[in-house]
């Protein structure tokens, strides 16, 4: 009986990685659930939301440039 449950237990052990393995590596799965769901979790971007993103970052950069820069001539 011990022998038995142990092969089960191997069968079982082995099966479970290959067949997920299998099954992650079907084309038709892939387009259909994993490319569906990161377009939901990160649609495409539109062009105005990307220049504000833009301009929101240049604008950060020059607060830190001029940070720096005020620093820098309050040590010297």
């Amino acid at each position: 009986m011990g022998v038995k449950l142990e092969v089960f237990r191997m069968t079982i052990y082995l099966t479970f990685p290959v067949a997920m393995f299998w099954i992650a590596n079907q084309a038709e799965w892939f387009e259909d659930y994993v490319v569906q769901r990161k377009r939901e979790l990160w649609p495409p971007e539109k062009e105005d939301q990307r220049q504000e993103l833009e301009e929101f970052k240049e604008r950060i950069r020059k607060q830190r440039e001029e940070k720096l820069l005020r620093a820098a001539q309050q040590r010297s």
